[in-house]
C-alpha cells in the first residue's frame, strides 16, 4: 500500500522560518510515537526557495566559510549553523530546495538507503534533461563527471537529520542559481571541485515549474508514494 505524503510548495521563504516549520512537523510526529500512536504520523514534502543563505552542517568546519561576517552582511547573505549532516552549502534564488519530513519506519529504517534514494530521484530527473548524474564515492549528493578531477562538478547537495526515524532537511538542486555565491565557501567541505547548475549545463534551461513537476514525479516513483 502506498504511503500518502502531504505536499506544500512554500514559494520563497526565509531559511529560519522553514527550519522552524520542519522542526515543528518533526516534533509532532515524534510526540505521536512517544504517546504510542505511531500509526498516526504524517509524511510531508516541502518545496521552497530561500533568499541567499549559507548553512553549515552540525559537524561542518566553520573555516570552510571564506567570507567575513561583515562581507556577508554587506551582501545580505544569512548564515546558520544547522543540525543536519554535511558541511557548508549555499541556498538562494534559482535553486529548488526539497525537504521531506518522512517517518522512515513506514518506508525503510536505513538512513544510508534513504540518502541513496534521494540521490536517485535527482539522477532520474537529470536524465530527463539528457544529463548523466552520478554518485561520488564517500561524498553524498549528485555529481556530473565525478571520476574526472578536472571536470567533476556538483549539481545537488544533500544533508539530512533524523530523530526517532523522522527525517528533516533534504536536498538542494541548482536550477538557475547564481554560482558566484559558491566562491565564498568550500562547497560541502570538498576543495578543488566545481559546482554547476542545470542552466550552466544546458543550452535552454528548464523553468523552475518544469523542474518541480519532474521532481514530484520521480519522488513519487522512487518512494512508491502519492502526494496530496
Amino acid at each position: 500500500m502506498k504511503e500518502t505524503i502531504y505536499f506544500e510548495d512554500l514559494g520563497e521563504r526565509s531559511y529560519r522560518d522553514v527550519w522552524d516549520y520542519q522542526e515543528s512537523l518533526l516534533q509532532t510526529n515524534v510526540a505521536l510515537k512517544q504517546a504510542g500512536r505511531a500509526e498516526e504520523t504524517r509524511h510531508h514534502l516541502l518545496f521552497v526557495t530561500h533568499p541567499p543563505v549559507y548553512t553549515l552542517g552540525k559537524s561542518g568546519d566553520p573555516q570552510h566559510v571564506l567570507i567575513s561576517e561583515e562581507e556577508r552582511a554587506a551582501r545580505s547573505i544569512e548564515y546558520f549553523h544547522t543540525n543536519r549532516g554535511g558541511d557548508i552549502t549555499f541556498h538562494g534564488p534559482g535553486q529548488l530546495v526539497v525537504y521531506p519530513i518522512l517517518d522512515l519506519e513506514k518506508f525503510e529504517r536505513d538512513i544510508g538507503k534513504y540518502l541513496r534514494n534521494l540521490e536517485e530521484v535527482v539522477i532520474r530527473l537529470l536524465a530527463d534533461y539528457g544529463l548523466e548524474g552520478e554518485r561520488s564515492e564517500g561524498e553524498t549528493g549528485v555529481w556530473l563527471d565525478p571520476l574526472v578531477p578536472i571536470k567533476a562538478r556538483k549539481i545537488c547537495a544533500i544533508g539530512v537529520r533524523c530523530s526517532r526515524w523522522i527525517s528533516m532537511h533534504g536536498l538542494a538542486l541548482n536550477v538557475h542559481t547564481d554560482l558566484n555565491y559558491f566562491r565564498h565557501i568550500v562547497p560541502c567541505g570538498i576543495p578543488d571541485k566545481q559546482v554547476t547548475s542545470l542552466e550552466q549545463e544546458l543550452l535552454n534551461a528548464p523553468s523552475m515549474e518544469a523542474v518541480k513537476s519532474r521532481m514530484k514525479f520521480h519522488f513519487m516513483a522512487r518512494f512508491s508514494c502519492s502526494l496530496i
